[in-house]
This record gives C-alpha cells, structure tokens and sequence, in this order.
C-alpha cells in the first residue's frame, strides 16, 4: 500500500487534521513534539463510483480502496543536524511515497506558535531546507565512495556519481531537484536512497473553518497560492479543526454540515484524491453478487499485474480479462445489455489497465 506522510512545524494542525482522516485518538496537544512516534492511519477513499455499481450489480457488500497516512512527529530548524526530533522525524518520512506539507495559515492566540508568527512560506522553506540539508549529507557521503569505484570503470557508478552531483548541485543553488530530468536507469540506480527532496508534494493550508467558503479572503493562503506556483505544487485549503467535528458523521451529514459553510466537498477527500493522483494511482473495479470492489493500481499497468494485485495466482496463471468501461455499464444498465451492445472486450496479456474499468479475469494455475 502506498502512503502519504503529514508533515509540518509543531502546532500547526498535523495531528488534528491525522485525527480526522482516520478517525483515531493519536494526542494533539498544544505543545511540540505531542507526536513522537510515527502514527499510521489507512483511510477509505470516497468513490462515488463503488455506489452506482452497487445499484446495478446488488451486491452483498461494497469495498472501496485505501489509503495510507502518516503522521510524522513535528520538526523544526536544525532537524537535519539533529535538533528537536532530528533523524526520527527523518528515518520516518524517507518510508513515505509522498509528502503532504501543513501549514499554518490562521490566527489564533490561544495555541503558540513555534516561531511566534505565522509565515506559511517561511515555515515551508524551514522544513524544505531541513529536507535538503539530509539529502545533502547523504550525497556527500555517498559521492567519495563512488569516485573510488570510478577508477574501475563502473558503468552504474558512473551514472549514479553524476545524477547525485547533479541534485546536489540543485540544492546548493536553491533549484528545487524535482525539477531535474533524471531518467528510469538514474532513478532506479539512487532509489534506495529515498532522498526526501524528491518525493512529490501537496501544501495544506489550515485555515479557520469560517475561511473556508472563501479562502482567497486569507493572506496567508494567498502567499502560499503565490510560492506554490514556483514549483508547481498543489494548494489544499482545509480546516483541520472543522474536518476534526465532522470525521465521525456519515456520509449523507457531512455534506448537509459542509453546505452550511458554503463547500461541496471536505477538505479530506480532496487531499486523498490529490495525493492519489500526485502518485499515479488509478481505481479499477471487481463487481459481482458478493462484493464489488475498488482496486488501486499504479497508472500504466497491464492487465496481468493488475490481476496480481488481487493475488499472485492470478498474475501467474492470468489468460485474460473480460473487461468493461464504467461509463459504457452504467449507460447499458446491466452487465447483460453491455453485452448485447458489444460494449464486453476480452482482453489480453498487453492490455493497459484504464481508471474505472470493471475486470472479471480468466486464470490457470
């Protein structure tokens, strides 16, 4: 299962925003460090989608997809050199696949502030350059070992000594690493570095919850909005204190709650579909009169691998997949009249996986 970290200064709304998304008891307390150990929370993705099958297919019971996060304990200046939580917050977040920034954007004199003001960018590049400075030592450790395996005209030495000096010298320059063209075989070759300064990333702005309807009205969100388009990253306005009263509401009441501050979606779902997308993760379904299912798979994926997901037997012995798009079935009305319409393809071992098809597969073991 793929995961997302939460990370962020102290007192910011991390473990509150971690209390709404899995709808546990981890200690949000007004003081740093609240969160020392790691708090991991695996969180059902909202899929209107698994509803509209269910009406078709009567199934005996409906299973989204999941996801995972975080919630990595609070950092701050000099967590690269060891200050505050240092190498635990570090060691914990190069485990995560993405990385979900919080940061302050409302007032509010009651709960500190680790700098005594809030500066939304100013508390991103804090923790940014902390991440950067880890990778930094890393790379300088690693290049010295490399330069000796150079001198025996080490192919993959080479390749990996000069992708590092690159993103090293990115960081030196202020040049975001993301931004660098590093190809499959450069990747591949500095993977198990898991270097924190590449891994994807989505802002979440805290606001106020009376903030919501409107958050362009926040100037603190506004900077953020403004910084974010340097590099490209997205912007989530969320009230974690809001998203803290309605986590254990259904369904049907968040949203007659939300409507009464002017949103047609929580701030939650809109994170997990962002940080679902930022990994190019898609939903394919299995539906039938037991369950109908949601599976996540990583976009690009063939059919055989796909098969797999549900288990190894069905990736080994895989022969096809009988497949459907999801518009075509719920068009058709019924699995029946999609077949008579010619809308059910039998599908082969190259067969790329789309977001939303419905696979029934065909395996021998």
């Amino acid at each position: 299962m793929l995961k997302a970290g939460i990370v962020g200064l102290p007192n910011v709304g991390k473990s509150t925003l971690f209390n709404a998304i899995t709808k546990a008891d981890v200690l949000a307390a007004n003081y740093p460090f609240a969160t020392i150990e790691p708090n991991v929370g695996v969180v059902l993705v909202q899929d209107e989608r698994l509803n509209e099958l269910a009406k078709i297919v009567n199934p005996q019971r409906i299973l989204p997809t999941t996801f995972e996060f975080t919630d990595i304990a609070g950092l701050v200046k000099g967590a690269s050199k060891g200050e505050g939580l240092g190498n635990q917050f570090l060691s914990h977040i190069r485990e995560v696949d993405a990385i979900c920034h919080v940061v302050r954007c409302f007032e509010d004199e009651n709960i500190t502030h680790v700098s005594n003001k809030i500066d939304p960018v100013g508390d991103l590049e804090t923790i940014k350059m902390e991440l950067y400075l880890a990778d930094l030592d890393q790379i300088e450790r690693r290049i010295p070992r490399l330069a000796k395996m150079l001198k025996q005209n080490d192919r993959d030495a080479q390749i990996e000594h000069d992708v590092l000096n690159r993103i090293k010298t990115a960081i030196e320059n202020d040049i975001d690493p993301k931004t660098l063209d590093i190809s499959e075989e450069e990747n591949k070759l500095i993977a198990n570095y898991h270097l924190l300064s590449l891994k994807p990333s989505i802002y979440v702005a805290n606001v106020a919850d009376f903030e919501l309807s409107d958050p362009n009205s926040n100037k603190h969100y506004l900077d953020l909005l403004e910084y974010a388009k340097k590099d490209n990253t997205i912007v989530i306005p969320i009230s974690a204190q809001l998203e803290m009263e309605i986590a254990h509401l259904g369904y049907e009441d968040q949203l007659m709650f939300l409507e009464e501050y002017g949103i047609k979606e929580s701030g939650l779902n809109k994170l997990i579909k962002e940080a679902y997308n930022l990994l190019g993760l898609r939903t394919y379904f299995t539906a039938g009169e037991k369950e109908v299912r949601a599976w996540t798979f990583i976009n690009g994926m063939k059919a055989p691998q796909c098969a797999g997901i549900i288990h190894t037997d069905f990736e080994k012995g895989f022969i096809a997949a009988e497949t459907i798009s999801y518009d075509d079935l719920i068009a058709a009305g019924s699995r029946q009249k999609a077949k008579e319409l010619g809308k059910v393809r039998i599908e082969g071992k190259e067969y790329i996986v789309k977001d939303g098809d419905i696979l029934n597969f065909r395996f021998n073991v």
